[in-house]
């Protein structure tokens, strides 16, 4: 198993680029140099954004970068998290802001607005989208910054109790653990981290949902 962490490889793959500073890498990817430098000290870990633009730009495979599995250099051949399609195949990694125009019919401007990932672990999954999580409302079973694997699911549906959705609401949206409510024509929101209450919430406020149905952890 391979013991390094994402950022040791991080940094390994930034020493390995040629012609290129750390300031002009830093400004490609949207970082203050002081940012990337605790970056590159493992003081601060890099994000899951910084990190598909980092692939993306200068070809390091983000299956080596996140597992430490394969080699550090994209091969074209390669059909796998690390592997950006060039088509509209592929699953698109979404702002969770995004979700309610995804979730309400615009999945085609969205698609060409993001970047699209093959994953095989989520091909039988039926998944239509990603999104990184923020907040820590729902550790330890999501940690901010892991990437959830999505299926849209229609506003009708007969929740499954106790899985965890993604819910585009009034209130913006959220990531919750879904239990049955006792008040009527509602659903209890539970947090996994138990430092957050529950909450009903009315059916009336929610504007689309997913289910999340695969995840991949960032360490």
């Amino acid at each position: 198993m391979n013991k390094t962490s994402i950022n040791q490889r991080f940094a390994t793959s930034v020493n390995s680029i040629k012609n290129t500073t750390k300031s002009e890498i830093a400004k490609k990817l949207g970082l203050k140099n002081s940012t990337f430098s605790e970056i590159m000290k493992g003081r601060m870990n890099v994000g899951t954004d910084h990190i598909a633009r980092f692939c993306s730009v200068f070809r390091i495979s983000e299956l080596w970068l996140l597992t430490g599995q394969g080699s550090m250099l994209k091969k074209e051949e390669d059909l796998t998290v690390a592997k950006l399609s060039s088509s509209n195949e592929g699953i698109p990694l979404i702002p969770i802001s995004a979700m309610a125009g995804f979730g309400g019919g615009d999945c085609q401007i969205l698609k060409n607005e993001v970047d699209l990932y093959i994953v095989p672990h989520f091909k039988d999954l039926q998944i239509d989208f990603m999104i990184n999580v923020r907040g820590s409302s729902m550790q330890p079973k999501y940690n901010s910054g892991d990437v959830v694997a999505c299926k849209k699911l229609p506003l009708d549906t007969f929740f499954q109790w106790n899985k965890v959705y993604v819910l585009d609401t009034t209130q913006g949206p959220l990531v919750k653990r879904i239990k049955k409510s006792q008040e009527k024509n509602c659903i209890q929101c539970i947090s996994d981290n138990k430092t957050y209450d529950p909450f009903d919430l009315p059916l009336s406020e929610i504007r689309s949902l997913a289910i999340v149905l695969g995840v991949i952890r960032i360490e």
